[in-house]
């Protein structure tokens, strides 16, 4: 028999409602790195690839950190997490505020993004052991924050560094990203069944065996192709988006396209995301993970064949729309995929290590343009390079496929106590 929730409001909506919020300030913050670049190049001089590198590189030890915030989660549970993760993000941003020099940059990141790999991956496992039906879709809501971030906080970003310099602006960002994510934070459960009630579409006919809560260990899961087939798909995915992100401004600005015009690219690529999440989260829960998948793949090939045709303002929105959709919904396919694949009994701890591939690909992805530009004055060398990692990411997903189930099952969930 499936299970929907109990009469009244289902508390799995305050865990997506508070997620989302979290999402919001915590991309938002993040992603408008692309806008602070030019007043940190004007004032100290470095190059694109050195500057891009202190935004880059430390977020590949959030990703390894991310492991082992998924397994707290696992076992903790996702308020202490939080809480804590908003303290690093706001101590790393009024940090980054007081910046002098570039080893400075690359400390004071390093501390924004400790507490960046404590926030994805708690978050994003934590909305999956709430929903069984729906998962998909309440995941792409959970990630339309990064749409929304770059439609409403990189704007915002804009005008704060225009009105009193970056300095002051990334104060700014560190007091609002630390009471948001805190305040948060202690709304957020990780285990339905210890409040009583039961996931959305949770099937109580289901033997332990066959259970949701089942699934492969980590151990396990390191032992099959399909981790690091799925760590692949994320890491080609990310390393595209951040590549896109950190760079596309100043790309559309060399190409005599104004900046209002250059950050409205961005914010379009904000909205296209936030359909793609939403929209392939729908049609996930539908047609299935894996043909989403395949779809937003061929998107992203499609979106960069656009790109190297023209720098034109015309196109460029075009691409903005077909990335931005594309992405999205590959986005939201993390976390249900590797339920899908793995199951839910180590879904934190497998889904860090499949977010650390990612962090790489994020890592990778700007300096590599920076690095091309600064050789050959040029994106479109680096634009040509992220086509083919477009079609490696399109194969690596079409050999994607669900494991068995080789773990000892747990025990049966308790029985929901029922309201009186």
């Amino acid at each position: 028999m499936e299970q929907t929730p109990d009469s009244g409001f289902f508390y799995g909506y305050i865990i997506v409602i508070s997620s989302l919020l979290i999402s919001i300030v915590m991309w938002g913050s993040r992603l408008s790195f692309g806008v602070f670049i030019i007043p940190l190049l004007d004032e100290f001089g470095w190059s694109r690839a050195l500057t891009s590198a202190a935004f880059s590189v430390t977020w590949i030890g959030a990703g390894l950190l991310s492991i082992v915030a998924g397994r707290l989660n696992d076992r903790f549970g996702p308020r202490l997490i939080m809480t804590a993760a908003g303290c690093f993000l706001g101590l790393g941003y009024y940090l980054i505020s007081t910046v002098s020099n570039i080893t400075q940059l690359f400390i004071y990141y390093g501390v924004v993004n400790i507490g960046m790999s404590t926030v994805i991956t708690p978050l994003m496992s934590t909305v999956a052991r709430w929903f069984v039906k729906m998962r998909a879709f309440m995941s792409g809501i959970v990630l339309a924050g990064t749409g929304i971030a770059l439609m409403l906080a990189v704007p915002l970003a804009n005008r704060l560094i225009l009105s009193y310099g970056w300095r002051h602006s990334y104060l700014v960002v560190g007091v609002v990203t630390f009471m948001v994510i805190t305040i948060n934070a202690q709304l957020l459960r990780r285990d339905p069944f210890k409040m009583g009630k039961t996931p959305y579409g949770y099937q109580t006919s289901k033997t332990p065996a066959t259970a949701d809560s089942s699934g492969m260990t980590l151990g396990e899961s390191l032992h099959t192709r399909q981790l690091y087939l799925l760590g692949l798909v994320f890491f080609c995915s990310y390393l595209l988006y951040y590549l896109i992100v950190a760079h596309i401004i100043l790309y559309a600005i060399g190409a005599g396209i104004t900046s209002d015009r250059a950050i409205l690219i961005v914010s379009t690529l904000g909205l296209a995301g936030i359909a793609g999440r939403i929209l392939m989260g729908i049609l996930a829960d539908e047609l299935g993970n894996k043909e989403t998948m395949i779809t937003c793949a061929i998107l992203m090939i499609i979106s960069f064949v656009l790109l190297l045709l023209s720098s034109q303002f015309s196109m460029l929105m075009i691409f903005a729309v077909a990335f931005g959709f594309g992405h999205g919904g590959m986005a939201t396919m993390e976390s249900p995929m590797t339920a899908h694949i793995f199951g839910l009994r180590a879904h934190g701890a497998i889904l860090g290590i499949v977010f650390a591939s990612d962090t790489v690909g994020g890592a990778l992805g700007p300096v590599i343009a920076g690095y091309i530009f600064d050789l050959t004055c040029s994106y479109s060398p680096a634009f040509k390079f992220a086509a083919v990692i477009t079609v490696v990411n399109l194969v690596a997903v079409l050999f994607l496929k669900p494991v068995g189930d080789t773990g000892t099952p747990h025990p049966a969930p308790p029985e929901p106590v029922k309201p009186s």
